[in-house]
Order: C-alpha cells, then structure tokens, then sequence
C-alpha cells in the first residue's frame, strides 16, 4: 500500500474490520467492501482526497471496482 491509497485503504477497513489485506486488484464491490448505501460516502471520501467534485453522471462503476483502478483515475497525481 502507498500513501495515495492509504486513506481508502484505511477507510475500507473501517468499514470491513474482519478483512486484513486488500489487495489493489481485488473488486470491492463484487467482494461487498463498498455497498450501495456506502457509496456516496466512498464518493465524498475520494473528492475529499482529490480536492474536487466527481461528475457521477460522467463516470463508469468500474472506475471504482479495484485499488488500481481507483489510483488510475482518481489517485494519481
């Protein structure tokens, strides 16, 4: 894990306190470490981290399924 995806890393385990490592290619969602009803909160949790508003109308789901996906389009500076 690096420091740009400690914060979700952290927050997801939070959330799923049984899970040990999250791997940066595991699906979080399929997987049940995002549900529905957490997700807007997964959602403003990353604009915290990115310092702007996402366009959900303009994203894919898929944009959040892994670790690197989420570095690949949201993390990376």
């Amino acid at each position: 894990m690096d420091d740009v995806t400690k914060p979700v890393v952290d927050w997801l385990r939070e959330r799923n306190p049984t899970v040990e490592e999250i791997p940066e290619d595991l699906d979080l969602i399929e997987n049940r470490l995002i549900d529905s009803l957490g997700f807007m909160e997964f959602i403003l949790l990353l604009e915290d981290l990115i310092g702007r508003e996402l366009q959900l109308d303009q994203i894919d789901v898929n944009q959040f399924r892994t670790l690197r996906s989420l570095t690949d389009h949201f993390l990376k500076g």
